[in-house]
């Protein structure tokens, strides 16, 4: 597994949002100072994020982001997947985005990539935006 820029940029932004939030709104320039990411990528990374029911916005004066539910309940893995697709190495040993390859010809490769994907997954899944805030 290999995160994308985005799906890193996305988990500071979490972070960011659950160590500075206080129950209020986050400006989206403070976002990007603070975690050093270019402002129009993180507008995009945002919207994803706000569409995938982690973050809700609020417009004009005052405005900015907060997240949708306690950062305790928004686990590592559920971020990456909305960002980067599967957690698995390969497709055939994915569990939710399952598609046909090679290595399924051999079952003992099969199953070390589905066991490094259940190790992976385990550890992200217990992994929440809450353990990575710093106030």
């Amino acid at each position: 597994m290999k995160l994308s820029t985005k799906s890193e940029y996305a988990l500071l932004a979490l972070a960011d949002l659950a160590g500075h939030g206080d129950g209020g709104v986050v400006r989206i320039e403070d976002i990007a100072a603070r975690q050093r990411i270019p402002r129009k990528y993180l507008e995009r990374i945002l919207l994803t994020l706000r569409k995938g029911g982690y973050l809700k916005s609020r417009r004009g004066k005052g405005g900015g982001y907060e997240l949708a539910r306690p950062a305790r309940q928004i686990s590592l893995a559920e971020v990456v997947r909305l960002m980067d697709g599967p957690i698995a190495s390969v497709r055939s040993a994915s569990k939710y985005f399952y598609a046909p390859t090679p290595i399924e010809r051999n079952r003992a490769l099969t199953k070390l990539f589905r066991d490094i994907r259940d190790m992976v997954a385990k550890k992200m899944e217990a992994a929440t935006v809450a353990s990575l805030a710093k106030p």
